[in-house]
């Protein structure tokens, strides 16, 4: 699936217990983080009809940082540095397989081939993870997931008072929030108040 789609899967993993920005900063930047290793996708595609073009992207993406050690490692680093260790660290570890599994099971390419994950690199390449049922990158089950995710997304800031933005800016969290919040129902209104009486 999508760097975007995996950002608010793993923003929804954090909401499930990471209980301040910085635990949940860090649970949604280890969802992402595993396609970091598709940054050969601009040099291939600038090459794609040079002498000797790159293949970085074919080669790479999929294969650096989508198998279990970078999980052990993300969640290894988190132990240092987060506010509720432990706890943030098992989301962490959620997070990075939400990844693994969303790319497994949406992520065939136009062509109808399918990204197998190395799941055991850099030990071995023995088991590479597969699924027969796996969906293209652009069908509309992914395109449906995301939009259930989004709405997800706006449920959870209305009602907790924050959202993904505070991954980035807290000052756009608040802002969006309260855009939220101000463009919510207000419930029923108060009934006009009762005229004194008249004298007799």
């Amino acid at each position: 699936m999508t760097p975007p789609a995996h950002f608010l899967a793993a923003w929804l993993v954090a909401n499930a217990g990471g209980t301040n920005r910085r635990d949940r900063t860090l649970i949604t930047i280890a969802g992402v983080l595993p396609d970091l290793d598709g940054f050969g996708y601009l040099p291939e595609a600038l090459t794609a009809s040079s002498a000797e073009p790159l293949h970085w992207y074919g080669d790479w993406h999929h294969v650096l940082f989508h198998n279990g050690l970078t999980g052990l490692v993300c969640a290894g680093l988190v132990l240092l540095v987060a506010r509720q260790r432990w706890r943030t660290a098992l989301l962490v570890l959620a997070a990075f397989h939400v990844h693994m599994l969303m790319d497994l099971a949406g992520s065939k390419g136009p062509d109808g081939d399918q990204w197998e994950i190395p799941y055991l690199l850099p030990f071995s390449d023995a088991w590479q993870l597969t699924w027969s049922g796996q969906w293209p990158l652009d069908s509309w089950t992914n395109k449906l997931i995301g939009v259930g995710m989004l709405a997800a997304a706006i449920l959870l800031a209305r009602i907790r008072g924050f959202s993904p933005f505070e991954i980035v800016s807290a000052r756009a969290d608040r802002a969006f929030v309260g855009m939220l919040r101000r463009s919510g129902h207000k419930g029923p209104e108060a009934p006009p108040p009762t005229p004194p009486p008249t004298p007799a």
